[in-house]
């Protein structure tokens, strides 16, 4: 199956580029995340995901950063804490652009690396995922199976740059 793979950061890309790469899908990548502030730290988390695409060799498609939305679209949650309903909003606003490039490039489903993560539910990112597009979004919870210890892993071995915060304005704040 052709899978957009929506990618939050190179490392989590790492981890789960191979799980659906070892379960025989064809992977795309996909960088799209407006949250991610200061735009050199955008730079940083992309040019991370560059590295893992020449490494696990897939395609890796980059939407333009658009902070100016994210921002537009999270303002009057700025007082939510870490993990509440802006980072909802969060999930669901890169999911749908994920999505639009699904039907774009034709792919079969799409998924996200953002529930490798331990900070992040799989249960309310699945939910956004299938709300958005049912079964056309393929439901995961990468951190199982020792997922997220394999990308850390793979993010050491591979020497790569290792972010200290969710990425958005707020979670500098609060960190």
């Amino acid at each position: 199956m052709k899978i957009v793979l929506h990618i939050c950061c190179g490392i989590c890309a790492a981890g789960v580029v191979q799980t659906l790469q070892d379960e025989g899908h064809e992977v795309i990548g996909f960088f799209y995340n407006p949250n991610i502030h200061p735009q050199e730290e955008y730079a940083k988390r992309l040019e991370v995901a560059r590295t893992v695409s020449d490494k696990l060799d897939f395609p890796l498609n980059e939407a333009p950063y658009a902070p100016d939305e994210w921002l537009k679209a999270t303002a009057a949650m700025q007082n939510e804490p870490e993990g509440g309903r802006r980072c909802e909003i969060c999930y669901r606003i890169r999911l749908q652009e994920t999505y639009r490039y699904l039907i774009k490039c034709g792919a079969d489903a799409f998924t996200t690396t953002l529930t490798v993560s331990p900070h992040k539910p799989a249960a309310i990112v699945n939910t956004a995922g299938r709300e958005i597009c049912g079964d056309t979004f393929l439901q995961r919870d990468f951190k199982k199976k020792e997922g997220f210890k394999k990308a850390m892993q793979q993010a050491r071995d591979w020497d790569l740059y290792r972010q200290d915060y969710c990425g958005c304005l707020y979670s500098i704040r609060d960190k």
